[in-house]
């Protein structure tokens, strides 16, 4: 998902130290996770088993467990800080720590799989949506929010006036999401997006949010010292070109989308080729 190569292990360490501090800062997380779980209007039955991955402090989880209180629900996340606050919310959605590039779950078992604002950490998007279609049952839903490439736009600009080095993340084009998931076997993939614009009294304020939930710059080439003074200043003075009165205006374009897992026996590509998949039941049951 992201277009630069990321640091995984600053990443998670970034996670652990929002996490205490992170609910009173994600007011956009939050509102994205909501306009998500609106999408549930599509899920074509009563699903049994429910896995928010990349779930952070859980409350999309919690949610998914009022929602659907005859379900298990599964709050996946590589943060065990993020999952302690998981834990300290509600006990009954399972809090699991595990990366989402290899889930330790049985092929077929989940029925929806549910990811907001998470997809953007991952280096390797491809092997990420294999993972996902591996473990949904036939038809299982997947639904997922992440960021598009004009999020933070004015940053990534501000930053490139000052110096060359990576300081904002690169996001992949909602046209090639979609072509990902077709690649990866997923059926009636429905994309769209969302431009929202969060405005702040100054730009420190901005820098300062990022960094409270975790979203500072965890590029893998990025400078391993302190920013100077002079290019802070330069980043500061070309913000001021997105000023809009005594406000500074921050975009972040939301790629929202949903998708269902292969049919039994519904052929899908992967890098090793075309394959159809069947579960033992219809292949026991005569069904295929």
């Amino acid at each position: 998902m992201s277009l630069i190569e990321l640091d995984s292990h600053a990443v998670r360490l970034a996670f652990d130290r929002a996490a205490p501090d992170y609910d009173a800062h994600a007011v956009l997380q939050h509102e994205v996770e909501s306009r998500l779980l609106e999408r549930l209007e599509f899920l074509r039955q009563e699903p049994r088993l429910l896995l928010d991955a990349g779930c952070g402090t859980g409350i999309a989880s919690q949610e998914l467990s009022s929602r659907y209180p005859g379900a298990r629900v599964i709050g996946l996340d590589w943060s065990t800080a993020m999952l302690g606050q998981l834990r300290q919310r509600s006990q009954r959605p399972l809090a699991l720590c595990a990366d989402m590039h290899e889930l330790p779950l049985a092929a077929g078992s989940v029925d929806v799989l549910f990811s907001s604002l998470a997809m953007q950490w991952s280096n390797r998007l491809e092997d990420l949506l294999l993972g996902f279609r591996r473990v949904l049952r036939p038809g299982g839903m997947l639904l997922f929010s992440t960021f598009g490439p004009d999020t933070l736009r004015e940053l990534r600009q501000a930053w490139a006036r000052a110096d060359d080095r990576v300081h904002v993340n690169l996001f992949m084009d909602m046209h090639d999401i979609g072509d990902l998931l077709l690649a990866s076997g997923f059926s009636e993939p429905v994309m769209d997006v969302d431009t929202l614009t969060l405005e702040y009294p100054d730009v420190i304020s901005l820098m300062r949010e990022l960094k409270a939930i975790g979203a500072h710059n965890a590029a893998a080439g990025r400078s391993p010292g302190l920013t100077g003074r002079q290019t802070f200043g330069r980043v500061l003075e070309a913000y001021e070109g997105f000023r809009r009165g005594d406000i500074y205006p921050a975009t972040f374009e939301v790629v929202y989308g949903v998708a269902f897992g292969p049919r039994e026996g519904q052929p899908f590509r992967t890098p090793e080729g075309e394959w159809a998949a069947f579960s033992v039941e219809s292949l026991k049951s005569g069904r295929t």
